[in-house]
């Protein structure tokens, strides 16, 4: 994936925008585990190559993941992912396609609720972090692919932008499990003989709740969330759910 700098608007709005989206795309990564704890990061190189953007620009992301304390620097040595200390919670991993039901179960427990109090809550970076994650998805959109660390990306910032570290803790327990339902779903996606079509509704299933956070629409948000999990996991499920009953 790479970004393309727009410095035309002035006052470095465009760099800004590029180190936003730059250090959203690493924040996910690190939370899904893809770069695991005490792993070295690429080197500034490759990842500047990789995102399509210059150094100055990674290193402001960099910057703050550093100070967010999810990485630290080692003189002469790079940059590595810092030991998380604060984890509290914790699930057993996904087994099984019942796990993945029962977690889009517990997901429409706790996000349209965390949609409904972003909208209430959100401030101006809180709100431009939740439009970096969708700028992501816009991305993948117009290149037929489904993104799952930008996806996860968008729902996280939607936690954060609460301020109740409740639901940012329980979205990043849960990341793994999210994971996987999406890349599921994401495969779902592609394998439609409607890919373009089917890629463009989801998409705009996002928009339509970035939109009712921008304007405070608390109920409006909470229902287009709902919405969104309930399409994803019947697209997935195909309509055919499990019976969990004991």
């Amino acid at each position: 994936m790479s970004f393309t700098e727009d410095t035309s608007s002035g006052k470095g709005k465009g760099k800004s925008s590029l180190s936003e989206r730059v250090y959203n795309l690493l924040f996910t990564r690190i939370s899904n585990g893809d770069y695991q704890e005490n792993q070295k990061l690429p080197t500034e190189a490759v990842m500047a190559e990789e995102f399509g953007v210059s150094r100055p620009v990674l290193r402001s992301a960099m910057d703050r993941l550093r100070d967010k304390g999810l990485i630290y620097s080692r003189q002469g040595a790079g940059s590595f992912v810092k030991v998380q200390h604060n984890k509290t919670l914790g699930y057993a991993k996904v087994e099984t396609i019942a796990d993945i039901q029962r977690c889009y179960e517990f997901r429409l427990s706790l996000e349209p609720q965390a949609a409904y109090y972003a909208s209430l809550r959100r401030n101006g970076d809180a709100l431009g972090e939740i439009e970096a994650a969708l700028e992501l998805m816009d991305q993948a959109t117009h290149n037929l692919t489904h993104k799952e660390d930008a996806d996860y990306a968008f729902h996280i910032a939607i936690a954060k932008a609460c301020n109740n570290h409740y639901f940012e803790a329980s979205m990043g327990a849960l990341r793994e499990h999210i994971h996987v339902g999406m890349k599921m779903h994401g495969q779902s996606l592609m394998d439609d003989s409607s890919a373009s079509a089917s890629l463009e509704r989801v998409f705009e299933e996002h928009v339509g709740i970035c939109d009712a956070i921008r304007k405070k629409d608390a109920d409006l948000a909470h229902a287009l969330m709902t919405t969104h999990i309930e399409h994803s996991r019947d697209r997935l499920f195909e309509g055919r759910l499990l019976d969990l009953a004991l």
